[in-house]
């Protein structure tokens, strides 16, 4: 089976390309060209982009949920659901993330993770499990639940591991702590990223922890260290060392709240395009109206009020998440930090597929990658949602046959 887009506005690796067409084949991408298409089968189905871009499909990162569902409330329902969310704002795959919790927890998250994957036929690709926890700094913790917070030890590691290898594609923690350095090894001996987030480490904590398998950093700037002074030193933080050791990797929530346009800049100026992902770190509420939500799973989560546009703890003292779809991260980078389309394009494509490890199959418009791809006009409103060749939303007004 074909599904040619044709009159496309294509966003492609080397730029973009005005009056183009793609051809899926099944669930692969199998011709990029320019002008007129040529000659169409009987069975093609053919969609009309209208001028509209043409773009890889966005790849989230690391995500909680959406449309009311947490990946913690450890169902199959709430999975899929949160993937079906996700996809009508553009994203054709995702990495669900888990919050600080029990050991058991973790272990029953993988087997509804597998079930969920199976089941997974009209929402974003799952590409793997994000374990964000619980080996974190207590001062960093965020709104993660410090009733869970511990050192990483082999015993437990190990048997999570064991259970989960298979299914974990990235793994968040504050590299300072004890064992974390050990973890770290292992985890890129088994070609697991590491990552360091809610860390209260030190600039030369950092570098050590970069040659130890540590080569990304989880929602900079949030719950992260920066410049501290004891006994009248100063000591630089983990920020100023995701600077300075430029092949390390950074993700941002760029819903324009947790950073706003001067820290967007910033990141944009004195980090490389190439090391830049956008991420939603979005919670339940992601997709849905202002209001009370749990943060987390149902019967252990905690109460968070959704306004302004972003997830806050009930005393307003913090935020609590990112209500934020991948489309808002996309308008956000091209509108409030002022890069261009291309290079907001790439942060939310090549450069997560590149850092997750799967930049062989997804994350650009190249023949012979998966049929992931996303259709939206100039205000970053998606109009059509592909995975793997198959259309998965649309406004149903750009099919022609």
């Amino acid at each position: 089976m074909r599904t040619i887009i044709e009159n496309a506005t294509l966003i492609l690796p080397e730029g973009i390309l005005k009056n183009g067409f793609a051809v899926c084949t099944d669930s692969i991408i199998s011709q990029i060209g320019e002008g007129p298409f040529g000659k169409y089968n009987d069975s093609d189905m053919v969609i009309d982009a209208k001028g509209n871009y043409v773009s890889p499909g966005f790849i989230d990162m690391h995500t909680h949920g959406a449309g009311g569902h947490d990946f913690m409330d450890n169902t199959v329902e709430a999975y899929l659901g949160a993937a079906r969310t996700h996809a009508r704002y553009g994203t054709t795959s995702l990495v669900p993330t888990t919050l600080t919790s029990t050991t058991e927890e973790l272990l029953n998250t993988f087997t509804i993770y597998e079930q969920a994957k199976e089941q997974n036929t009209d929402g974003a690709d799952f590409l793997g499990l994000h374990l964000e926890g619980p080996y974190f700094a207590y001062n960093q913790r965020g709104a993660q639940d410090p009733e869970y917070l511990r050192n990483p030890e082999p015993e437990e590691y190990n048997l999570i591991l064991a259970h989960g290898e298979k299914h974990i594609i990235r793994w968040s923690m504050a590299p300072e702590l004890d064992g974390a350095l050990e973890l770290g090894r292992l985890l890129r001996s088994k070609g697991i990223l590491a990552s360091l987030g809610h860390t209260d480490a030190l600039y030369e904590e950092v570098t050590e922890a970069y040659k130890n398998g540590f080569t990304h950093v989880t929602h900079l700037y949030s719950c992260m260290s920066t410049i501290t002074r004891r006994n009248a030193y100063r000591y630089a933080g983990a920020v100023e060392a995701t600077y300075m050791i430029d092949d390390m990797s950074v993700e941002i929530i760029a819903d324009g709240i947790h950073l706003p346009k001067s820290l967007l800049q910033y990141v944009c100026k004195f980090k490389s395009i190439d090391n830049i992902a956008l991420c939603t770190d979005s919670m339940r509420a992601a997709g849905m109206p202002d209001g009370e939500y749990i943060l987390g799973s149902r019967d252990k989560g905690q109460v968070v009020v959704v306004e302004d546009g972003v997830a806050k703890l009930p005393d307003r003292s913090a935020f609590a998440g990112s209500v934020a779809t991948a489309d808002r991260l996309v308008r956000t980078m091209v509108e409030v930090a002022g890069i261009s389309l291309s290079d907001a394009i790439k942060m939310i494509t090549r450069n997560p597929a590149r850092i997750l490890g799967v930049d062989k199959t997804k994350g650009s418009l190249e023949s012979g990658k998966d049929a992931d791809i996303v259709i939206f006009d100039s205000d970053i409103a998606v109009q059509t949602t592909i995975v793997k060749g198959k259309v998965i939303y649309t406004q149903n007004n750009n099919l022609k046959s």
